[in-house]
């Protein structure tokens, strides 16, 4: 019991002088804006924005978008999928009704 109550006392005063640390003047500092910003030797003759890219994001709209799996007649005809088989699924037995 006497060693928590050493514990407390010393984690007591530690608090306390961290906080008259804190509160004492010579710790107070200003923050500063920073200086202005100054133009590059030069700026007036170099282009502001970079020029508009070739591309122009869009999907070209000469080539239709295919399915991932081709309909049956397709497959019949040599049209392989992009995708593989999905993998078949797990059935159990059915519930039995109580």
């Amino acid at each position: 019991m006497l060693l928590a109550g050493v514990m407390v006392a010393a984690g007591l005063t530690m608090s306390g002088i961290s906080a008259a640390e804190l509160l004492h003047a010579r710790h107070q500092q200003m923050a500063q804006a920073t200086q202005p910003l100054q133009s590059t030797p030069g700026a007036e003759t170099k282009p502001s924005a970079p020029a508009e890219p070739a591309t122009t994001g869009k999907r070209p709209g000469d080539i239709p978008p295919e399915p991932a799996r081709p309909n049956p007649d397709a497959q019949k005809a040599g049209a392989t999928p992009a995708l593989p088989p999905a993998p078949a699924e797990k059935t159990a037995a059915p519930i039995k009704e109580r």
